[in-house]
């Protein structure tokens, strides 16, 4: 049976947060962020990711008990909080519930990723990976696009007779292989460990080259088992921003079945940042490539400094967003990238806001990067947000900065 007392306090937040998704400002912001990733002149759009810091709002808080409406009380509390930060994000009139999927039991790809996990609250981990050996490749699965319908209907059911009179409750059915399932560079380093990649790429190439050959053809195996599924649907956007664009039909919950080249994909290769163009050409992007233009349009890019692989990814003949990250150089990609793609610049969240405030520090850096991006297409993520040093109002304080700076370029 299930919990009176947390489908109230589930069905209180969901009223709350469909009230504001009806906020005219969300339409206002569609438009913009439809133009902008269509290379529409707009002003610079402002974005900010900050959950890993979500610990630290008092919103934060949880009241219900059960895990499954816990992990839903979390988004809702979560999005009404983004709300008040007045920023370019924009908030969807629905609630998703994944499905469940059939995996191999050890692991994605057929075996454990190991970490060995640090005793510090917040501190790192070491990877662990499973691939110790050359031979240990012949213990990895083959993945196929496999849903679990009794359990994915029962979770369904269960939200659908929570809040389903409220807000739409959209199931996300698309393949696990995506994302950071799907960027092949990070399931990569989880398998062999990052270290032991740089020197496969001189010690084994072919052997690594098998890897990625294994790891591209299951990724591809998946996504197209789930187009034939009909399991792709158009809430399966993704972009790391918001995925608006005149190109591609706009997000919504529950819609028809599409095939991939009717949405975003988002890829990156944060693992191979240090490794020559050259090599991250021939042990990435061929293997990316492959994968990524079966889409309408790509967004490359999350930490890593692209700043001299700019040429490379001009291969991508679907591709619309490139991240120009703290490491990168701004001057040097906003000459390279020019008017063709959106530049999304990412400032570092350490000395924008984790690590002390200082107002006149932000708008220096921040016009400076305007200065490089003037007369192109850019919009500012704030990603990465470890901490806010308790202090939550930052994230509103800057988000204002930003905007009396960026609204000038």
């Amino acid at each position: 049976m299930q919990s009176q007392r947390d489908i109230r306090i589930l069905r209180e937040l969901a009223k709350r947060y469909a009230e504001v998704c009806q906020k005219e400002t969300y339409a206002e912001r569609r438009a913009l962020w439809r133009k902008h990733n269509s290379l529409i002149k707009t002003r610079p759009l402002i974005y900010v990711r900050w959950l890993a810091a979500w610990h630290e709002a008092p919103e934060s808080h949880l009241e219900c008990e059960d895990p499954f409406f816990r992990r839903h009380e979390e988004f809702l509390r979560q999005m009404l909080f983004q709300d008040t930060l007045e920023d370019d994000y924009v908030l969807e009139p629905w609630i998703t519930q994944p499905a469940s999927y059939v995996l191999p039991p050890e692991g994605i790809w057929g075996v454990p990723f190991g970490r060995t996990p640090t005793t510090r609250p917040g501190g790192s981990w070491k990877y662990d990976p499973p691939l110790k050996r050359l031979e240990d490749i012949e213990k990895l699965v083959a993945p196929h696009h496999v849903i679990d319908e009794e359990a994915t209907r029962r979770n369904v059911e269960r939200l659908q007779e929570a809040v389903g009179d409220i807000l739409t409750v959209n199931v996300e059915r698309a393949p696990v292989y995506r994302v950071w399932n799907g960027d092949l560079s990070t399931c990569l380093a989880y398998l062999r460990g990052l270290e032991q990649v740089m020197w496969d790429m001189v010690d084994h190439p072919q052997w690594l080259h098998r890897l990625l050959a294994f790891l591209r053809d299951g990724v591809l195996t998946t996504h197209a088992e789930a187009e034939r599924a009909g399991d792709w649907h158009l809430a399966d956007h993704e972009n790391q921003a918001m995925p608006y664009a005149e190109e591609l039909p706009d997000p919504r919950p529950n819609s028809e079945s599409v095939p991939r080249r009717r949405l975003w994909a988002f890829a990156a290769a944060q693992e191979l940042t240090l490794v020559s163009p050259a090599m991250h050409d021939e042990f990435m992007l061929r293997y990316q490539i492959p994968i990524l233009e079966q889409f309408g349009l790509v967004a490359y890019g999350c930490c890593e400094d692209l700043t001299h692989k700019i040429d490379l990814l001009r291969r991508l003949r679907n591709l619309r967003r490139i991240a120009v990250t703290p490491r990168a150089d701004v001057w040097q990609c906003a000459a390279q990238i020019g008017r063709d793609y959106v530049i999304s610049w990412r400032p570092n969240p350490a000395e924008m806001i984790c690590c002390g405030f200082d107002p006149e520090h932000i708008r220096r850096v921040v016009r400076d990067a305007m200065e490089a991006c003037k007369g192109l297409h850019v919009d500012i993520t704030l990603k990465d947000v470890e901490t806010v040093q308790h202090q939550p109002e930052r994230l509103r304080e800057w988000v204002r900065i930003v905007r009396a700076v960026s609204d000038d370029y």
